[in-house]
């Protein structure tokens, strides 16, 4: 069972254990980068599994997001798809991958994250 509203900044992750299986984190609800990470990782800790999430929002929205996703065992970052136009530089989506190019988030990657 994944804890959805229930995981909305760092200080709810202690009450998760025990009561979910999984932490879900929306970045337009957690605050943003950091606190995201910081959950990803007391998550684990706690031996919880971690999830990112989004609201709908662009490419531009999904690299934070995406950082993040390296830390956890489901990735759904599908908020472009959604929108009926993007930025010029966009994440790409092949074989339920997402990919984020070095142009849309300021760093190199390789490969693409399920």
């Amino acid at each position: 069972m994944a804890a959805h509203e229930r995981a909305q900044t760092l200080r709810d992750i202690p009450g998760l254990v025990d009561r979910f299986n999984v932490v879900k984190i929306k970045l337009d609800r957690s605050g943003g980068l950091t606190e995201g990470l910081a959950m990803a990782r007391a998550a684990g800790q706690r031996g919880l599994e971690a999830m990112v999430d989004n609201m709908i929002g662009t490419s531009l929205a999904m690299a934070p997001a995406f950082l993040i996703g390296q830390l956890c065992s489901v990735v759904d970052l599908d908020g472009p798809a959604l929108l009926k136009s993007d930025r010029a530089i966009t994440v790409q989506y092949a074989d339920g991958c997402i990919t984020c190019p070095e142009a849309l988030c300021g760093y190199p990657h390789e490969g693409g994250l399920e």
